[in-house]
């Protein structure tokens, strides 16, 4: 336990970030966003903000899940952690 450090006082620098790898997962398997939405059944304006990654604090798993539903993947194949 003592390996673990709280993240109270720690900035966004020390603790990293989650990355949203939509754009590469689509782009991969030549599928558009388009065609994402149709098959989801998701607002095209919800999944252009995951493919872009612009500004995505918290995701939804229920999208996430569809979405490894449609595209057969993995949720590590959509999600990354990055240290920084």
């Amino acid at each position: 336990m003592e390996d673990y450090q709280g993240i109270v006082k720690t900035y966004v620098q020390e603790y990293g970030r989650i990355r949203v790898l939509l754009r590469e997962a689509l782009d991969s398997r030549g599928m558009t966003r388009n065609r994402l939405c149709t098959l989801t059944g998701v607002k095209y304006d919800v999944i252009d903000r995951y493919y872009r990654s612009d500004s995505v604090r918290m995701v939804d798993l229920d999208l996430f899940a569809k979405i490894c539903c449609v595209l057969h993947c993995e949720i590590d194949e959509l999600l990354r952690y990055e240290k920084d």
